[in-house]
């Protein structure tokens, strides 16, 4: 009879993913049933009060005035309101609109009603959001490189000052020779807590200035930035929508800049917790290997080394390797390209590779320079990640040495 394989890492993360996502769900369910289900059920009994104490006073029948309230409900739906709003679709409003529709904020105070502006939303929605997400990773990728640039200068300067550095030492190709620079990269903790403080100051200064030109509460502000910098957009409370505001222009622009900002520095911090995240399941699946019976054990340690060229294995790549490049003379060097582990035994038992050019496969790799796909018949183009989580494996130091 067939056996069927063992699980491995990245499928038991996944399913254990999947669990605490399953498990969390259920909890806040049960907290905010908890919390908003009396206040529902008290308000739902003031309003059949109310409705029916007008309904006396007035001699009025509760069908006609449900028939009226139906029709009101309807009026606000399509944007009608008693006080006095900005147009819905002038170009300023329509620009909002389709704003909030690529950055799939979707407040939902703004609808096509028409037939062709609801085919024309699915179109335009299609390559608008797809395009966005793009720029939020380039985004991602810009303000990591930014942060790396800061928080390796700082480094520098304080080795400077503990000694370990010459004081007129440059970054560049001479950091290769420093042992105190090489595989240096930020941590993810520092980049996520740079983040954080980032996305809490910008927060509050959007809170502050909602507060002053809305006339809402300041928790009421922050839970709208919050609302909206994380795309949620419930649109119970949606800015910019008087008719009149005092320095409308102004006002306009900094609620869009704003807006931007926070949506893409929330969407880097969301990134960067998500990989804290994937760090705690690594650490809770190796609790479970360690639990786990030695003949398990031996099949997790085989997987989680899956990067590594054992001994061996070049000799059964070696033909396979050639054939799928000629520039290549061995499966060493494509994989040297690929960024992936280095196994000192085969790389020193085979006569081909020099002492030079083992220490230049060591620096780069220890550097952590770029990677190349390899070309390999058993790999494909997504072996090292896609979009952000690619992105931060490849730019923060402890995703890079728990692959």
């Amino acid at each position: 009879r067939r056996r069927l394989a063992p699980l491995n890492e990245d499928n038991g993360r996944f399913l254990l993913l999947a669990a605490l996502i399953a498990a969390y769900l259920s909890a806040g369910a049960t907290v905010f049933s908890a919390l908003e289900s009396p206040s529902e059920a008290a308000a739902q009994l003031r309003w059949n009060r109310t409705l029916h104490n007008f309904s006396r006073i007035f001699n009025i029948s509760l069908p006609e005035l449900r028939a009226f309230l139906r029709s009101y409900e309807a009026a606000m739906a399509a944007g009608i309101r008693v006080d006095a709003l900005r147009p819905r679709w002038d170009f300023p409003g329509a620009f909002y609109f389709v704003g909030t529709v690529v950055s799939t904020i979707g407040f939902g105070m703004t609808t096509p009603a028409t037939v062709a502006g609801k085919l024309f939303l699915i179109v335009y929605g299609l390559f608008g959001c797809a395009g966005t997400i793009l720029f939020f990773n380039l985004f991602l990728e810009r303000i990591i490189s930014l942060l790396a640039f800061i928080m390796r200068a700082c480094y520098e300067r304080q080795l400077r000052r503990s000694g370990l550095l010459p004081p007129n030492f440059r970054t560049g190709p001479a950091v290769s020779g420093v042992s105190s620079l090489i595989g240096w990269k930020p941590s993810v903790y520092h980049v996520m807590l740079i983040l954080g403080i980032f996305a809490i100051a910008l927060s509050c200064c959007a809170s502050a200035m909602y507060t002053a030109v809305e006339g809402w509460n300041y928790v009421d502000s922050l839970y709208y930035c919050f609302v909206t910098f994380s795309t949620i957009g419930f649109g119970d409370l949606v800015s910019n929508q008087k008719a009149v505001y005092q320095h409308q222009g102004l006002y306009r622009f900094g609620n869009f800049m704003f807006i931007l900002m926070g949506v893409c520095c929330i969407y880097s911090l969301f990134n960067v917790i998500s990989i804290v995240i994937k760090q705690i399941l690594n650490w809770v699946l190796k609790k479970f290997e360690c639990r786990c019976c030695p003949k398990c054990h031996k099949s997790s340690t085989r997987l989680s080394r899956r990067n590594a060229i054992t001994p061996g294995a070049r000799l059964r790549r070696h033909n396979v390797s050639r054939d799928a490049d000629g520039q290549y003379d061995s499966d060493t060097e494509g994989r040297r390209l690929s960024g992936e582990m280095i196994c000192m035994r085969e790389l020193t038992a085979s006569s081909k590779v020099s002492l030079a050019i083992l220490q230049k496969q060591l620096s780069e790799t220890a550097n952590g320079y770029p990677r190349n796909v390899c070309i390999n018949t058993r790999q494909n183009g997504f072996s090292a990640g896609v979009g952000a989580l690619a992105i931060m494996n490849n730019r923060l130091a402890e995703t890079s040495d728990s692959r």
